[in-house]
């Protein structure tokens, strides 16, 4: 009897919530996506706009390439149609970009005038460490948004996988197959390159699922020695060595992570092309031939895996649900199974890297 009351009061709470929102009552909710793409956004975006019209009538807009799009007030409707079947695509349908909300024309004052200019109660940003450092900054500033944390990386601390890392590895990790058969044929050694500014995950992931001789991440620092040490076992027991450098990794006696690009809108290095500085010191000191492959941007292109899909599309709806429950200021996370609402600063400050009995398993698989 208990459980059918339950049900009956759940019932008339979906149905309640399903009416909420309609009419002169209704709440407009702005999304944006912005940093660097990822797949699975697209997932995001249709589930926080099925699960807020469906079980609250809420409005949904969409701002244009990031935070550009909130500050410029360059906003597209989301209406259910414009969702259908976009689960499955890559990127975004909003666009993104680098642009820093704080910067020129921009601001708490400027976003605040521009929402309310266009009738928008509240935001969704979906992004990385800079897009929710800035969410933070708004909210505290008195507007009302709620976080996605997305990075292929997987290295934001407050969640236990982001959508997005599973594709990646996906990737990183056929790429890195296709090299072992060339480096075979050819009797080299290939050094993969793959995403990774602070955390080594998709270097320890896909280098292991590969059989990589030697896994290098940002976590920690390895002698040009040790690195020849294991290429040279390997040579020596007939196989092609392979080796999975993280973008972020710094050798031994070395202070930053290579980077000859510049810096991006938020002030950090672009990384990249450690595998090239790699490649011609083994080469050198092995005699073996080396080449370097960086991976690169394929790594967030292209279609989500299906565990992406799924955890980005429950990720969307929970931050609808957040919307609706009036818990500004969060951000919702995956803790075990279950999604979870997070305050901004707790995902904030402190990383989530490789600890290190995660390395020493793989260790034991090198050379």
């Amino acid at each position: 009897m208990a459980g059918s009351q339950m049900a009956s009061r759940q019932a008339a709470h979906n149905a309640s919530c399903r009416g909420a929102g309609k009419g002169v009552s209704s709440v407009k909710i702005g999304i944006l996506t912005s940093g660097g793409d990822c797949p699975g956004l697209n997932a995001v975006i249709r589930g926080a706009v099925l699960n807020g019209i469906k079980q609250y009538g809420h409005e949904f807009v969409g701002f244009l390439d990031g935070w550009r799009g909130v500050v410029e007030g360059d906003v597209m409707d989301l209406p259910r149609q414009s969702v259908r079947g976009i689960s499955k695509q890559g990127g975004t349908i909003l666009g993104t970009s680098r642009t820093n909300p704080f910067e020129g024309n921009g601001g708490p004052e400027a976003i605040g005038k521009q929402l309310a200019r266009r009738g928008i109660d509240g935001m969704i940003a979906i992004g990385g460490e800079g897009t929710l450092a800035a969410a933070h900054r708004i909210s505290e500033a008195g507007l009302k948004i709620v976080g996605v944390p997305q990075t292929v990386d997987n290295d934001l601390d407050v969640t236990d996988y982001t959508f997005g890392f599973d594709t990646a590895v996906q990737i990183a990790t056929e790429g890195i197959d296709r090299l072992r058969t060339t480096g075979e044929s050819h009797h080299r050694c290939m050094v993969a390159e793959v995403m990774g500014r602070h955390a080594g995950w998709i270097a320890l992931h896909a280098g292991m699922a590969s059989g990589a001789h030697a896994i290098l991440i940002p976590e920690q620092q390895v002698s040009m020695d040790q690195i020849v040490e294991w290429v040279t076992d390997a040579h020596k027991r007939g196989r092609a060595p392979l080796v999975v450098v993280a973008e972020g990794f710094m050798p031994e006696g070395t202070e930053t992570a290579h980077s000859h690009r510049g810096l991006d809108a938020f002030g950090r290095p672009r990384l990249g092309g450690i595998a090239d500085q790699l490649a011609p010191e083994i080469e050198a000191r092995t005699g073996l031939e080396t080449r370097a492959t960086v991976l690169g941007h394929i790594q967030r292109g292209g279609v989500p895996t299906a565990y992406d899909r799924v955890l980005a599309t429950r990720l969307g709806m929970a931050a609808a649900d957040s919307a609706a429950a009036e818990n500004w200021g969060t951000m919702v996370a995956l803790r075990g199974t279950e999604i979870v609402r997070a305050h901004f600063s707790s995902a904030l400050g402190r990383l989530k890297t490789v600890p290190q009995h995660r390395h020493d398993e793989a260790v034991t698989l090198f050379g």
